[in-house]
């Protein structure tokens, strides 16, 4: 396994985030317990979950099943590295929901108590909430790090310049404010590439890729289609992805047998390749996609590749490859 820093900071993860959206809606918990030892034993220390995860309608479930996996010992706990979120509504009430002070406390302690466990390591806001005062969200993340129960803070799904009002409000406390940041991004989604990516890097924030596949449809979805395979990506938002880009996802496979690679790997491989990513989040069901999406890690795609797939997957901009603002202007 391949570590790096998060961002700025001094903690080591691994470059693949296991993710655990699944755990609960569509992995059974004795098969989450499975491929969360598998990650450990291949050396993935990075877990990446939220408060509103599982099968309930306030969610829960995900983190009460790592939890409990926890509870098996084994040095579990101390071996990962955890990250949780805070925003989405927990319940019905106004005051179960956002980024007020009021709301980050309690579900800060519904997340411990569900994870069984005394301090989260990194915990993100898993949306901006415009109607909150950074000094109030500060504060509050700072009680909470001063009792010991969260060590770092990042964001996800910001822009560039909510990640600027985050870090220069955090400046003025003298506190270390965000380490990373969580967003969409992959070969058919780079908008980040504008203005959160050159942020993050300017600010020091590690970016953990959501999404790295496209839900699925730079996972080889054409030839799953054709081999009748059970295919994640070929239906409903992904399926009309695939019938509006078909051309170039048929030339992005091709790419990808040449190379003798999987378009999953190829796709992951592209992420780690880029400026100031972490690592990509990778979303197992099973043990087999898990130990499967290892092989990104041994892919190093050449200057000629990489030059290849911008073609078929432009940079966004009108002068596509430019930092902003020579990527919309001149």
């Amino acid at each position: 396994m391949e570590y790096t820093r998060l961002g700025r900071s001094g903690l080591s993860v691994s470059r693949l985030v296991l993710g655990t959206m699944n755990f609960g809606p569509q992995t059974s918990e004795a098969d989450s317990h499975t491929i969360m030892d598998r990650a450990h034993e291949h050396g993935l220390n990075f877990f990446d979950t939220a408060n509103v995860y599982g099968a309930r309608p306030t969610g829960g479930v995900t983190e009460e099943i790592i939890g409990r996996w926890f509870a098996t010992g084994g040095g579990r706990r101390d071996k990962t590295v955890l990250a949780t979120k805070v925003f989405l509504p927990m319940g019905d009430w106004p005051n179960e929901r956002y980024l007020s002070a009021l709301h980050i406390r309690r579900a800060a302690e519904a997340s411990l108590k569900r994870l069984g466990t005394d301090h989260i390591d990194l915990y993100q806001m898993h949306h901006v909430d415009r109607d909150t005062p950074w000094d109030e969200i500060w504060e509050a993340f700072d009680v909470l790090r001063r009792q010991g129960k969260v060590l770092y803070f990042g964001s996800s799904n910001f822009a560039g310049w909510h990640i600027a009002q985050a870090q220069e409000a955090a400046r003025t406390r003298h506190f270390l404010g965000l380490v990373a940041e969580q967003s969409v991004y992959n070969l058919m989604n780079r908008w980040v590439e504008l203005e959160v990516l050159p942020a993050a890097r300017t600010y020091g924030l590690g970016v953990i890729p959501w999404s790295p596949l496209n839900g699925g449809v730079l996972g080889g979805v054409l030839r799953k289609i054709r081999n009748g395979e059970a295919v994640r990506g070929g239906s409903g938002r992904g399926g009309d992805t695939v019938a509006r880009h078909r051309e170039t996802i048929e030339a992005y496979e091709a790419l990808c047998a040449d190379l003798g690679e999987d378009p999953a790997d190829v796709g992951l491989a592209w992420l780690l390749a880029q400026d100031g990513v972490t690592g990509p989040i990778i979303g197992p069901r099973t043990v087999g996609q898990l130990d499967g999406s290892l092989r990104a890690l041994r892919i190093t795609l050449d200057e000629a590749t990489l030059t290849e797939l911008d073609k078929l997957f432009p940079p966004p901009g009108i002068n596509p490859g430019r930092p902003a603002p020579e990527a919309y202007a001149w």
